[in-house]
């Protein structure tokens, strides 16, 4: 599974011009899936998010993580991240995970984040969403499990 995590000092998810889910300070996490995931991928993802250092520790450091931090974390599928985007000017969609596969994969992983912290937002799986943030920072970072 892939994640891009984005420190964000605020984020939201809007469908339909009604607000989803919506978090202050912490980690937007968008999410996708490639064919050869499992539960076990989503779940060790899940782990690598929470416990991934990017917060600033009394030094200034990154230091802390979101767990550490106590911050909240929102998850957004994003099959677009695993786009093969090798040649040509059009990405190609064969590298992502089928929707009927992917969608129970996104919610092991968020179901995963949950178990272990608080809060948790989301988006909704194959809605057209408008994600909105504030990278703070800039600090954004790919994690594949």
């Amino acid at each position: 599974m892939i994640a891009l995590l984005q420190r964000v000092t605020r984020a939201s998810v809007t469908i339909d011009d009604q607000e989803q889910a919506a978090i202050g300070a912490g980690l937007l996490v968008f999410v996708a899936a490639v064919p050869d995931d499992t539960p076990a991928r989503a779940e060790r993802l899940a782990e690598r998010v929470l416990g991934y250092r990017v917060f600033a520790d009394a030094s200034g450091r990154m230091n802390r993580s979101a767990i550490d931090a106590g911050l909240a974390v929102l998850a957004v599928p994003q099959f677009t991240l695993a786009a093969d985007t090798r040649r040509g000017t059009r990405p190609g969609f064969s590298s992502a995970c089928p929707p009927d596969r992917a969608a129970p994969l996104f919610d092991v992983f968020v179901t995963a984040l949950r178990t272990t912290h608080r809060p948790v937002a989301q988006g909704l799986f194959g809605a057209d969403m408008q994600v909105g943030l504030i990278n703070d920072g800039p600090v954004t970072f790919w994690l594949q499990s």
